[in-house]
C-alpha cells in the first residue's frame, strides 16, 4: 500500500481505478513501453497478464527470454504495479473480477476482440506504436545475423 492510499485501496477517499494489460512483452523496445504508460495512466493501478512460455507455446509463438526473465524486465518498469501469469485465453474474465479491474486495456491491432469483458468492466483498444514490433526486431536480426 503506497501511503496515498486508504486501508481500502482508496486514494484520498476516492477508489482506486485498476487497469489490467496481456501479452508476451518479449524483446521489450519502446512500443511496449509507452502502451504500458497509456495503460497505466488510465487508472492508479496496472497489472500485467504476462503470457506464460506454455501458453505462447499453444498460440504458436516462441519468446527470445523466456517468462521469469521477462517478468524481471517487467518488474523493473516504473508503470506496472503487479504481474499475473497468462496461461490461456479464457482466464480474463476471471482476472477482471478476482483483480477487481476498472479498464482492460489492449492494442488496437484486437479491435473487438475482448468487448466480451464489456459487461465486467471498460474495454480499450490504444493505438500500436508505428513502425516497431518484437516481429521486426527478429526479422532485423536474422537478415543482418553476421
Amino acid at each position: 500500500m503506497n501511503l496515498q492510499q486508504g486501508a481500502n485501496g482508496s486514494q484520498g477517499g476516492m477508489p482506486m481505478r485498476k487497469v489490467i494489460t496481456y501479452g508476451t512483452f518479449d524483446l521489450l523496445h519502446h512500443g511496449h513501453i509507452l502502451l504500458l504508460k497509456r495503460a497505466r495512466a488510465l487508472g492508479d493501478h496496472l497489472t500485467v497478464g504476462l503470457s506464460t512460455d506454455e501458453f505462447n507455446r499453444m498460440k504458436g509463438k516462441t519468446s527470445f527470454f523466456n517468462y521469469e526473465e521477462r517478468k524481471i524486465i517487467l518488474e523493473s518498469i516504473r508503470y506496472v504495479d503487479a504481474i499475473i501469469p497468462e496461461t490461456c485465453w479464457e482466464q480474463k474474465i476471471r482476472d477482471v473480477i478476482e483483480h477487481e479491474i476498472d479498464v482492460f486495456v489492449i492494442g488496437n491491432d484486437w479491435e473487438g476482440k475482448f468487448d466480451f469483458l464489456k459487461p465486467y468492466c471498460e474495454v480499450i483498444y490504444l493505438p500500436r506504436t508505428e513502425n516497431i514490433s518484437s516481429s521486426q526486431i527478429r526479422e532485423h536480426y536474422r537478415e543482418n545475423r553476421l
